[in-house]
């Protein structure tokens, strides 16, 4: 999860008109999140499953300024929508992260995912921009 002083000089892009977390946790679990001592793919012990933070209204600036990019970027159709792809996506300089559901492990080498990484990372090379899936303790440069 991108570091709060990586955020300072430009702020929180604003949520594409009707999407919200809904039931999606992935944020809770899928990143190492060092304030909590929470290793990557654990659950926070402030979340409850598919509902949400127990300390919602005063979550730590770290949890409170984070948007998915699912969230953030009109670009990326239903497809990519936490709940339903198993993945959580953020950028991080010429970084996007993707950060892949343990439950689901396989899902981003699947179509129609698998092509999109594919396309993401080819569009993004001549600029140094690349991909990055983490998948359980493995990573991999797309």
């Amino acid at each position: 999860m991108p570091q709060a002083e990586d955020r300072c000089a430009s702020p929180t892009p604003a949520t594409v008109p009707g999407r919200a977390c809904g039931s999606c946790t992935l944020c809770c679990r899928l990143p190492d999140i060092d304030l909590f001592d929470k290793p990557a793919n654990a659950w926070c012990t402030h979340c409850i499953e598919h509902k949400g933070c127990s300390i919602y209204a005063a979550r730590p600036s770290v949890c409170r300024d984070f948007l998915c990019l699912w969230m953030t970027d009109p670009a990326l159709g239903a497809d990519w929508d936490p709940s339903r792809s198993h993945m959580m996506i953020y950028r991080q300089g010429p970084q996007m992260t993707v950060l892949v559901d343990p439950d689901h492990a396989d899902i981003w080498r699947r179509d129609p995912y698998c092509a999109q990484l594919q396309a993401w990372a080819a569009e993004g090379a001549p600029v140094g921009n690349y991909v990055i899936v983490f998948q359980q303790d493995d990573v991999f440069k797309i």
